[in-house]
């Protein structure tokens, strides 16, 4: 009897450690997907913000371009042709009022005759904050020769007609985009457009934006506008 409870004693001994070791055995076997479970889950939690602060940036992206300004300085093909130094530049211009720094400027010589004839060269000059509208000599070039010589031998009416490319504020291309203005001869013309293509009443291009003078920001137009 004795020896069959050391037997029974034994076999309880050896069934605790089988048990024990199947048990550490498990353990053993499930650590490691424990640990790379718990990897996942730490990269995971340091990826999200990484994501985020990537997608933030896409967000801020766009809404920077929106807000962007679409120009900056001259533009427009007809900007080319602008002598490249001296006081018919763009930085020469800059320097002198605005039907001195036209008369400087070999595209707007039409334009300077005109002015003269009407006697406006010092209502130009001596007006503050202003925006022309100035046809180019292609520009004048559009008209009849008959009509032309007709207006330019009518000081009331090409007064009429060069005050209409006048309006009495600084416009910057972004005021272009679906504007209307009231000009010094106090009619109203009307601009649209975007980016570095303007028209002005529909019909005239801008070829040349956004030259600035000491006391006007003049655009050069390919059509002379007529007063409505």
């Amino acid at each position: 009897m004795d020896n069959a409870r050391t037997s029974r004693g034994t076999g309880a001994r050896a069934r605790t450690r089988i048990r024990r070791t199947a048990i550490a055995v498990a353990a053993a076997a499930l650590l490691p997907f424990s640990l790379v479970a718990c990897a996942d889950s730490g990269g995971d939690a340091g990826a999200a913000p990484a994501a985020g602060s990537a997608q933030d940036g896409a967000a801020d992206g766009p809404a920077a371009a929106e807000g962007a300004v679409t120009t900056e300085g001259p533009f427009g093909p007809a900007c080319a042709g602008v002598p490249k130094q001296g006081a018919g530049s763009f930085e020469g211009m800059a320097k002198a009022p605005v039907a001195t720094a036209a008369s400087n400027n070999p595209a707007l010589s039409t334009l300077v005759a005109a002015i003269k004839k009407a006697g406006l060269v010092d209502t130009l000059n001596n007006a503050k904050d202003i925006t022309v509208f100035a046809p180019t000599n292609d520009a004048f070039a559009k008209l009849p020769k008959a009509d032309l010589d007709k207006v330019l031998a009518d000081k009331a009416a090409l007064t009429r007609i060069l005050t209409y490319h006048v309006v009495g504020q600084r416009l910057a291309p972004r005021q272009l985009e679906s504007g209307t203005f009231e000009t010094l001869q106090k009619s109203e013309l009307t601009t649209d457009g975007l980016g570095e293509e303007y028209k002005v009443n529909g019909t005239s291009n801008v070829v040349c934006g956004e030259v600035e003078t000491a006391n006007a920001t003049v655009y050069l137009v390919d059509t002379v506008l007529m007063p409505k």
